[in-house]
C-alpha cells in the first residue's frame, strides 16, 4: 500500500481525465508548481503505480466494438493447468481482459470482436480450444453504460 495524499489522488484523477494534458496545465489543476509535480509524478511512476499511458479509443470504428463476457470454467485448477491457460490466453487478441475469479467458476473474460458472428467464430474456435476450458458462458453486452 502506497501513502498517497490528496494532491496525488488530484493527479491521479486528473491523468485519467486527460493524460496528455501539459504539465503546466495538471499544476494549475492541482494547485503546485511544475517542479513538484512531475516530483510526484516520476515517484508514483517508479512505484508502480501510474504504469503507463494510453489512448481511449472508438472500438466500434476499428472493427471491435462487439463486447462479450465470458465466465470459463476448467476441467484442472492445479498450478501447471492455471499457467498454460493464462500463457494461451495471452496469445488471442479479442481477449481485452482475463480475471481469475473466486466463486463457482474460474475465469471471466472481455472478449472484444466486430460483431456475433465474429464472437461465435472466436468462441468455437478459440476460447473453447484454449488449455483445460471444459465450459463457458456467455453473457452479451447491449449497451456500455460505463466504460473506462
Amino acid at each position: 500500500m502506497h501513502d498517497l495524499d490528496n494532491i496525488d489522488r488530484n493527479i491521479l484523477s486528473q491523468l485519467l481525465n486527460n493524460g496528455r494534458t501539459t504539465m503546466e496545465n495538471l499544476s494549475k489543476k492541482v494547485g503546485l508548481s511544475k517542479s513538484p509535480v512531475i516530483s510526484r509524478i516520476k515517484r508514483m511512476e517508479a512505484e508502480g503505480i501510474i504504469r503507463g499511458y494510453s489512448a481511449l479509443i472508438d472500438y466500434t470504428k476499428v472493427g471491435a466494438g462487439h463486447i462479450s463476457f465470458v465466465q470459463v470454467t476448467l476441467s484442472d485448477t492445479r498450478s501447471s493447468a492455471l499457467e498454460a491457460f493464462n500463457s494461451a490466453v495471452g496469445k488471442v487478441a479479442e481477449i481485452a481482459e482475463c480475471h481469475m475469479i473466486a466463486g463457482n467458476f474460474d475465469y471471466l473474460l472481455k472478449i472484444r470482436t466486430r460483431d456475433m458472428s465474429h464472437y461465435r467464430k472466436i468462441l468455437g474456435e478459440t476460447l473453447s480450444e484454449l488449455p483445460h476450458v471444459s465450459h463457458t458462458s456467455t453473457f452479451s453486452v447491449i449497451e456500455a453504460v460505463k466504460d473506462r
